[in-house]
């Protein structure tokens, strides 16, 4: 060995050379090693790699732990500060779109470009944008808490582009179809159509139907408050898979209270006196969970002739059909839960166009009387 450059020589005859990467997550350092038949050799490609990996700790840290490790550590740490479901989906996001593809990476050795592979990733698996917005999201955040702990200088995701997202409005039910869908609903036996039935006329999410109790209706003011919602959710022991959660509804502006109108009010009332239990649907004393709502759902809508729909148009209608009445734009964010006027405005624009028709022709008409 000569002194001061880690040069071997080998049993085998090679020369081997040693350069420091990095550190571990133990805080060892982590070593690399190049091969050649000469000293010289060796010498060269070596000096080169000291340069290379110097620098680069200097700009991205000196974390040599693989991303997939340290994203464990991540969740381990966060665990107890958000909530299960939270935690389930990070778990689940990262070790499905993440880890697969770029786990191996070590931290100090992530890039921009290797945010771009990853995207491309996802979009040759067919990924939309906003599901790629999510995971995304979800990984800054863990590279985030990296750079807290100084594992690494910058988290070069934060700028990372993804691909323009193309809108797929949400169809709503004509009237005729919303019809023929709640009559179907109500002649469903054991009032297995009134979730569907419930969501038409409330708007509300499948797990906030799902975790509805008794205690949340009331009767006499002919409210019903949305505080709640259920969900089946990943778990990290062993011998259990997932867990039906209830817990928390979606954001805080999803906490709120909607009017029930008379038919509504009605079919619940003759469904709480075959009702047991705390659950307005619930199955041997638990929620029923909203896959099985979903079931029902499908074979509601397939008796209909409805083909390609799902669960969450019937929340969709029932915002249209607010619309159409010419409600205020308030009032509808509000019983739908959104979190401000402008998100029920952006996913709610195409249902308001006949109201803009209409604001138009009166206008005209005013401009004309005017003249006159």
């Amino acid at each position: 060995m000569r002194r001061g450059e880690n040069i071997y020589k080998r049993k085998d005859g090679r020369w081997e050379g040693r350069y420091k990467k990095g550190y571990k997550a133990n805080g060892k350092i982590k070593y690399g090693y190049i091969y050649g038949k000469t000293f010289q050799e060796v010498r060269i490609q070596l000096y080169a790699l000291k340069a290379q990996y110097y620098t680069q700790q200097e700009i991205h840290g000196s974390a040599c732990i693989p991303l997939e490790e340290w994203g464990r550590t991540w969740l381990v740490d966060i665990q107890d500060e958000v909530k299960p479901s939270t935690f389930g989906t990070y778990r689940y996001k990262l070790n499905r779109y993440v880890f697969p593809y770029i786990g191996h990476v070590l931290l100090n050795e992530l890039t921009p470009e290797t945010g771009k592979l990853l995207v491309s990733k996802w979009q040759e698996n067919g990924l939309q944008t906003s599901t790629m917005r999510v995971i995304i999201r979800i990984t800054n955040k863990c590279l985030n808490y990296a750079k807290k702990e100084k594992k690494i200088n910058e988290n070069p995701f934060l700028k990372l582009k993804l691909p323009k997202e193309k809108n797929k409005p949400i169809r709503a039910f004509t009237r005729k179809e919303q019809t023929k869908l709640e009559k179907v609903a109500l002649k469903e036996k054991k009032h297995r159509g009134l979730p569907t039935y419930l969501a038409l006329n409330t708007g509300l999410r499948i797990g906030e139907i799902s975790a509805l109790k008794w205690s949340d209706i009331d009767f006499d003011q002919n409210l019903i408050h949305v505080t709640q919602t259920c969900q089946r959710i990943a778990l990290s022991r062993k011998g259990q898979k997932t867990q039906l959660m209830i817990g928390p509804t979606k954001t805080e502006s999803s906490v709120r209270s909607i009017p029930m109108a008379k038919v509504l009010r009605r079919e619940l009332l003759k469904h709480r006196c075959q009702s047991k239990g705390i659950f307005v649907f619930s199955t041997k004393n638990h929620p029923m969970e909203p896959r099985l709502l979903t079931y029902h759902f499908h074979r509601i809508r397939k008796k209909c002739g409805l083909e390609e729909i799902h669960f969450h148009q019937l929340r969709h209608s029932f915002a249209t059909r607010c619309l159409e009445v010419q409600s205020d734009i308030l009032s509808v964010s509000a019983m739908l839960g959104h979190a401000s006027s402008k998100l029920t405005l952006d996913t709610y624009a195409d249902s308001m166009m006949e109201q803009r028709v209409e604001v138009i022709y009166r206008m005209e008409r005013a401009n004309r009387q005017a003249t006159v």
